[in-house]
C-alpha cells in the first residue's frame, strides 16, 4: 500500500477522529500495527491556527512517518492555504474532511455538507492539490442522504483533480453513525477509480476487515471507534489478514505497560490539569469490557491528580491477573449471565 512516496508498512489504518486521535493514541496505535494514521481535523480558518487547541493538533513531534493532517473547511483558498501552512510544519500528507456529519461541522457548510455541491468540491480539491507539493487524500461519505447518494461523481471529481487516495465511510451524513455502514458504494466506487480506495465503517474484528476488503475490493480499511481502548486492534487485523489466524488476547502485563506509556505521553501532550481530565474517557475505554470495569471508572473520574490516575490504573490491571494472564473482555458478560 503506497500513497504517493509513501510506503507503508500494511493496509491497516486509524481513522482521524476529533478528540482521539491525538498524537500519543496515533502513536500507540502505530507501534501496535496501524500502517498509516491521520491527525484530528485542523481548521481552515487562519485566525485558530495559532490556538493550543489547533498547534496541539498539528503537533507531529516524534511521530512515525509518513505523518499525516486532515483539514476542514468550506472555502477553497482557505483550505489551500491552511494545506500549504501544515505541510510547512511537517505535515508530509494533506486529507480533506468531507465525511464530518456533526451538526455544527454541517451547518458551517464543512465536512459531509460539501457533498451537496459538486461544484464547490471540486474548487476545494483542485485549489489544494495544487496548493502543496506533497500527496493529498479525501475522505468523505456516500452522500448527503439515502436519495441523495453521489459518492461515484465524488470519486471521479477527486481523481481527475489528482487526490492520491480516497477513504469512503459507508454511511450518508443523514445516517451518522446510526444503523449498519453498507459497502456496495464503496464497491461500486473502487470499481470506477484507478486510485487507491480506503473502506471505512463498522470495521470492529478481523474477520470483519477481511469481509470488507473481500466484498469491495478495497486496497485498506480504516477502522475507527473499534480502537478506542483497544489500539492492539490493529495488530490483531494485520496478523489476521496476513495468516487466517487470530492472535491471543493482549497479556495483561503489556496491558498495563501500555496503559502507562500512553497516560505519561498523554500527561506530557497536554500538561498535568487537561491530561488528567482527557484521560478519563480513554480509561474507560480500555476498562469497559472487563470485569469490575464500570465501578472502577466511575471511580477514577473522580481523580484529579496525575499520580492518583497513574496509580488507580496500574492497580486496576493489576487485578485483572486474578482472571488470568490475559485480559479476558467477555468475562464480564459473561458473569452478569450467570
Amino acid at each position: 500500500m503506497q500513497i504517493g512516496p509513501h510506503l507503508l508498512r500494511n493496509n491497516v489504518f486509524v481513522a482521524p477522529m476529533a478528540g482521539v486521535t491525538d498524537r500519543p493514541f496515533r502513536q500507540l496505535c502505530k507501534e501496535l500495527g496501524a500502517g498509516y494514521a491521520v491527525s484530528e481535523m485542523a481548521a481552515s480558518n487562519p485566525r485558530l491556527w495559532a490556538t493550543e487547541k489547533s498547534s496541539r493538533r498539528t503537533d507531529h513531534t516524534g511521530e512515525m512517518e509518513p505523518k499525516a493532517v486532515q483539514i476542514a473547511g468550506a472555502d477553497p483558498k482557505d483550505l489551500a492555504d491552511c494545506a500549504r501552512f501544515n505541510v510547512e510544519r511537517g505535515a508530509q500528507i494533506i486529507d480533506i474532511n468531507m465525511g464530518c456529519p456533526v451538526k455544527k461541522v454541517c451547518n458551517a457548510w464543512c465536512g459531509s455538507a460539501l457533498l451537496q455541491d459538486e461544484e464547490l468540491v471540486k474548487r476545494i480539491v483542485d485549489a489544494v492539490v495544487g496548493a502543496v507539493d506533497v500527496p493529498v487524500t479525501l475522505k468523505f461519505r456516500t452522500g448527503w442522504d439515502r436519495d441523495n447518494k453521489n459518492a461515484l461523481n465524488i470519486a471521479r471529481i477527486a481523481e481527475d483533480a489528482g487526490i492520491a487516495m480516497l477513504t469512503l465511510h459507508g454511511r450518508t451524513r443523514a445516517d451518522g453513525y446510526k444503523g449498519d455502514a453498507e459497502y456496495d458504494t464503496i464497491a461500486a466506487v473502487k470499481k470506477s477509480v484507478s486510485i487507491p480506495v480506503v473502506a471505512n465503517g463498522d470495521i470492529t474484528s478481523p474477520e470483519k476487515a477481511k469481509f470488507v476488503l473481500d466484498y469491495t475490493g478495497a486496497d485498506a480499511i480504516m477502522v475507527g471507534r473499534a480502537a478506542q481502548g483497544r489500539p492492539w486492534i490493529f495488530r490483531e487485523i494485520d496478523y489476521y489478514l496476513r495468516t487466517g489466524q487470530h492472535l491471543p488476547a493482549p497479556l495483561v502485563d503489556e496491558v498495563r505497560a501500555l496503559m502507562d506509556e500512553h497516560l505519561r505521553g498523554h500527561y506530557a501532550f497536554y500538561g498535568d490539569y487537561l491530561g488528567v481530565r482527557t484521560a478519563r474517557k480513554h480509561i474507560g475505554w480500555y476498562v469497559r469490557d472487563l470485569q469490575g470495569g464500570e465501578e472502577f471508572r466511575q471511580k477514577m473520574n473522580l481523580l484529579e491528580s496525575v499520580d492518583e490516575q497513574l496509580l488507580a490504573v496500574d492497580q486496576f490491571f493489576e487485578s485483572q491477573w486474578r482472571y488470568g494472564e490475559r485480559l479476558q473482555y467477555r468475562l464480564a458478560e459473561d458473569l452478569q449471565a450467570a
